[in-house]
């Protein structure tokens, strides 16, 4: 079994693929992978102001709304008003995409994964969950709120914005304070 505790305090914002806001990677798999080499990857981004997403080419994508009121995402040319906080939006990578703020900033939860690769399910929990990686892939758990605890590993505490991500066996039961994002990696 495998357990990263990675916490928020130990990202650093680093400039978009294209320049036009910031990012905090979470994690990547394989682990240190570049924007071009990724199998899946996970961060938060913070925008705050309208304009292109960066293209990525053979990658599917699920945004998150975080903090803020949302986003009117143009997507090859089609309006998707994500306006519901934390509830996860799908879309094509490799589409033109133009975001647009509804009311001021907002930070969302990125999932990218490539379709050939690998799969990603995205859920946003609330209470108790038990963390199960499945055969040869992995789970993500982001705490969206402070005081989350991941049982069964002497009782880690989570931050807002702390994750774990374990491979192999369960790493426990997560309890959140309030919510969390859970991310479970599988092949294709």
């Amino acid at each position: 079994m495998t357990v990263r505790i990675l916490r928020a305090a130990d990202r650093a914002p680093v400039p978009w693929k294209n320049g036009g806001g910031t990012v905090r990677e979470i994690a990547t798999g394989p682990e240190d992978a570049g924007t071009d080499a990724f199998d899946w990857r996970v961060s938060l981004a913070d925008v705050t102001a309208d304009g292109p997403f960066s293209a990525f080419p053979d990658v599917e994508r699920v945004l998150t709304v975080v903090e803020g009121a949302g986003m009117d995402l143009v997507v090859g040319g089609e309006h998707h008003i994500v306006d519901e906080p934390l509830w996860p939006h799908g879309f094509p990578g490799d589409l033109p995409t133009e975001g647009f703020l509804l009311a001021g900033p907002v930070v969302n939860l990125n999932v990218m994964y490539r379709r050939a690769r690998t799969r990603a399910e995205t859920a946003v929990v609330c209470g108790t969950v038990r963390l199960l990686p499945p055969e040869g892939g992995a789970v993500l758990a982001v705490s969206l709120d402070d005081g989350a605890e991941l049982e069964g590993a002497d009782g880690v505490r989570l931050d807002r914005y702390d994750a774990v991500l374990a491979a192999g066996e369960s790493p426990g039961v997560l309890r959140t304070m309030g919510q969390a994002v859970v991310v479970t990696f599988s092949g294709v």
